[in-house]
């Protein structure tokens, strides 16, 4: 992922108001990421439990989603969907996403199971392990995990605006 500024991060937003994204907290170290390292950029919002942000990288323009998840962990191991890493005892979590459109103004969600930390792109690198889940030995590169990263985002994404 090409590095990203602020202001391109507030504008990427789909599934909340503009008001909404000029209010989010931005992480302030957007110059010390391992963007090489990654398939997109997530990140927790501080100051509100369960609260997440993803910004997602196209051929035209960047896709940034407003991710809802429970803060009470589950004490069960569960994979991740997006780079099938398992984590136990609360490192995937039920993310929800606002729908894009009238849809989302009516209050239609879609979810997903994703890694807590949103270091989806990390994990299929192997640049991270999970503290206590599994990584499945596999005959994919690195580089093909990481295409499978960016497929299964992209068709979360795609999902939104069904």
């Amino acid at each position: 992922m090409e590095p990203v500024t602020e202001s391109e991060v507030r504008a990427s937003f789909v599934n909340c108001s503009k008001g909404d994204a000029k209010r989010l907290p931005v992480p302030r170290d957007l110059d010390n990421r391992p963007w090489d390292d990654l398939d997109f950029l997530g990140w927790s919002d501080p100051s509100f439990a369960g609260r997440c942000y993803l910004v997602f990288p196209t051929d035209d323009r960047l896709i940034g989603i407003a991710l809802r998840h429970e803060s009470n962990a589950s004490v069960r191991a569960q994979m991740c969907s997006i780079c099938m890493t398992t984590h136990s005892r609360g490192g995937v979590a039920l993310m929800t996403a606002r729908k894009v459109g009238e849809s989302g103004r009516r209050g239609n969600t879609i979810g997903i199971y994703i890694c807590a930390d949103l270091a989806c792109s990390l994990y299929a690198r192997r640049k991270k392990t999970p503290s206590l889940g599994n990584q499945y030995r596999e005959d994919l590169t690195a580089d093909e995990r990481s295409e499978r990263v960016r497929d299964n985002i992209a068709a979360f994404i795609a999902r939104l605006g069904d």
